[in-house]
């Protein structure tokens, strides 16, 4: 099979909107069978693609995705995409927030990240990417929870890529920073003065623009696939220079 993954099989979590759906789009593209991992999953998919309903805080989701992978002959590369925004100060935030946004956003993605790295061991061959985000490296007002989480899978990236380099597993992040999905478009939409709003948030990137997510899929791709195999426990930031700055 043609294409930069040619003939592997990914997983790819939350692949149903935004960078997980640009990252599905476009590992088929290039040659993969995608395992789209998703909580309200209801497609049929097709030669390409099959579909995982479930939450991947739940241990079943992880075992049920790689079960699926399996019938493709195993999991190749495994995309933790899946995550909850969440925006508080750091006086607001409750312990019950602190549980359900680190059970979504790091919990979730160390389950996925064990039991696909196992087959992966198994077979000593593999790439995983874990999508983090610009706040794992920068303070950002009212995003300390998210940031707690996302910079927690940023330390499981590189702790994992060192414990499994020699073992032929690969494990590294890409940091986004905003993206135009539809979660930043309902996050704008819904501020006093979206157009004003979205004016200065996009005003504090070098660039001048937020990423598309065919951008951020492009990356992962990358990651993902051979070109990069002496790449592991790296965070390729994906935010328009917001981090150099």
């Amino acid at each position: 099979m043609s294409g930069r993954l040619g003939g592997k099989v990914a997983i790819v979590t939350g692949g149903t909107a935004g960078i997980g759906e640009a990252t599905v789009r476009l590992f088929v593209q290039e040659g993969a069978r995608v395992v789209i991992v998703a909580r309200h999953a209801s497609g049929q998919g097709d030669g390409s693609t099959k579909f995982v309903a479930g939450d991947v805080v739940d241990e079943r989701t992880a075992q049920a995705a790689v079960a699926a992978a399996e019938e493709w002959g195993g999991v190749d590369v495994l995309v933790n995409n899946a995550a909850m925004d969440w925006t508080s100060s750091v006086l607001e935030t409750s312990a019950e927030d602190v549980r359900r946004v680190l059970d979504t956003n790091f919990l979730g993605c160390l389950l996925m990240q064990q039991a696909a790295g196992a087959k992966m061991l198994e077979r000593s061959r593999g790439s995983i990417v874990n999508v983090t985000s610009r706040t794992a490296s920068v303070g950002v007002p009212t995003m300390g929870l998210y940031a707690a989480a996302k910079g927690a899978l940023l330390a499981l990236t590189r702790t994992a890529a060192i414990e499994w380099a020699r073992q032929g597993v690969r494990v590294n992040a890409v940091a986004p920073g905003l993206t135009r999905t539809q979660l930043v478009r309902t996050w704008i939409d819904g501020q006093p003065d979206p157009a004003a709003f979205e004016k200065q948030v996009v005003s504090t990137i070098p660039q001048g623009r937020m990423a598309e997510p065919e951008e951020v899929a492009s990356a992962i791709l990358f990651l993902a696939g051979d070109e990069s195999k002496h790449i592991t426990g790296i965070s390729l930031a994906i935010d328009g220079g917001y981090t150099a700055a």
